[in-house]
């Protein structure tokens, strides 16, 4: 897979930024964990869990994959619920 597979049709700017940043991280790991989770989750996702994945997605890129894979757990200021859906999603292997 080299991109979303998910139209931006639909959501609002501030969804269709969030989606374009999650494809566009820096790494292809990045991209891909937190590309598929945006194409799954963007449109259902509260106001308040776009905010925290805007968050999210300024974290480094080595220091959130380290959390997301369970190399090092992750730090207080980005540990929450949907952190822990994002790394719920990708260990069920809906992004592979």
């Amino acid at each position: 897979m080299t991109g979303s597979t998910r139209s931006s049709g639909g959501l609002d700017d501030r969804r269709k930024r969030l989606l374009f940043r999650c494809w566009h991280r820096g790494t292809r790991e990045m991209d891909l964990i937190l590309g598929r989770f945006a194409d799954a989750e963007i449109a259902s996702l509260s106001d308040g869990e776009v905010t925290e994945l805007e968050r999210l997605i300024e974290v480094p890129d080595p220091d959130l994959y380290a959390a997301l894979t369970g190399e090092k757990p992750p730090a207080p200021a980005y540990a929450g619920a949907l952190f822990d859906r994002i790394k719920a999603f990708r260990a069920t292997g809906l992004d592979a």
